[in-house]
Order: structure tokens, then sequence, then C-alpha cells
């Protein structure tokens, strides 16, 4: 029997152009896949939203190294705890901090679309007026894929921008000798949340 795989995009990634299989997916297939989507969503905000609080404590108590102590020690054990049910969470970039975070093929497909799409919203003079996501579902195997941009902000500047202090560099380069997350500027392209469910 041929395999047959669903991809479907979404947020911007429709106004670029990405194919749709929707004529292919029957009803059942599709209210699955939505579901899929909503509950990828919220653990991604989630992910995201423990590790912006534990570092923002760690920063206002101990200056920016604490901050990256912190993520070290925080950021796995967080992905983690939220990789149940199925489900398998973390995050992934083009420029890693983390080597254990390396993007695979589609990974870095995805990546390279949401750099484009955030390259072209920047020159058009206008931020993303929805989250730059996109998914794929094999209807053979149930296995469900999804990825989140995380754009640049002014917060991630200081410990992944262009002029990181050397003391906070110093404290890098302890804890991830082979960093490669430095010299982003502000609105482009810092990496995504990427999450992968598979039927139990």
């Amino acid at each position: 029997m041929k395999k047959r795989t669903f991809l479907i995009a979404l947020g911007l990634a429709v106004s670029a152009g990405c194919s749709f299989a929707n004529a292919q997916t029957n009803e059942l297939a599709e209210s699955e896949v939505q579901t899929k989507v909503k509950q990828a969503k919220v653990h991604a905000k989630a992910l995201g939203g423990a590790l912006k609080s534990r570092l923002k404590q760690a920063i206002q108590s101990g200056g920016l190294e604490a901050g990256v102590e912190e993520c070290q020690l925080a950021a796995e054990p967080i992905a983690e705890s939220l990789s149940q049910n199925g489900w398998e969470v973390g995050r992934t970039a083009l420029k890693v901090r983390n080597p254990n975070n390396a993007p695979d093929e589609w990974e870095r497909e995805q990546l390279a679309l949401f750099a484009s799409l955030l390259e072209k919203t920047k020159l058009e003079g206008k931020p993303p007026s929805t989250p730059i996501d996109n998914y794929k579902y094999d209807s053979d195997s149930g296995e469900f894929r999804y990825m989140m941009a995380i754009q640049q902000g002014q917060v991630c500047m200081a410990c992944h921008g262009g002029q990181v202090a050397p003391s906070v560099k110093e404290t890098i380069l302890k804890h991830y000798p082979k960093d490669e997350a430095t010299g982003f500027e502000l609105g482009e392209l810092r990496g995504a949340f990427t999450l992968t469910y598979s039927p139990q």
C-alpha cells in the first residue's frame, strides 16, 4: 500500500503558497489533525512560558550570567516534563546553543521557510499577524509533527545578539563550548518549538 503523508501549512506559511492536501483528507483525519494542532500550540506555549519565567527570575536575582546557568539547568527538564502522553516537546534552530537541539531534515526545511517569512515581513515593515508555524501528519502511522517559530526579541539580545558582554559569553562557553547561537538581529528567526506526537 502506498504511504500517504498529508502536509498542511498554517499561519503565514499559507500566504507563502505552501501546498495543501485538504482534498485528500477525510473529515475524521481533519478533525484529528486540528485537535493535535491545538494540543501542540498549548505545549509550545507552556514550554516558552515556563522557560521565560525561570529565566526572568534568575536574571533578576543574579544577572545575565545566572540566566545562562538557569537555562542550562532548566530547559531540558521543563521539556521532558511536557513530553507525556505520546508527545515529545523541544526546541531547535539553524544555529543551536545546545548540540542536542540540532534540527533533522524536516525541521531544517521548516526553519528555512520560517526565516524567509520573517525576512519578508521585515522588508514589508510589519510584524507577523499570526504565529508562523507548520505541521505535517502521516495518516498511516498517525505521527504528527508541529513547529512554531521563535522570533528574536529584545529580551533575547543580551545572550543571543551581536553584542554579548564578555562575562556572559564566558558563562555561555563554559556550558556550551560549541555555541553557535549569537549574532542574531532583532526580529529575525531565533529558532522554533518542535513537537512530535506518536500514537502509543
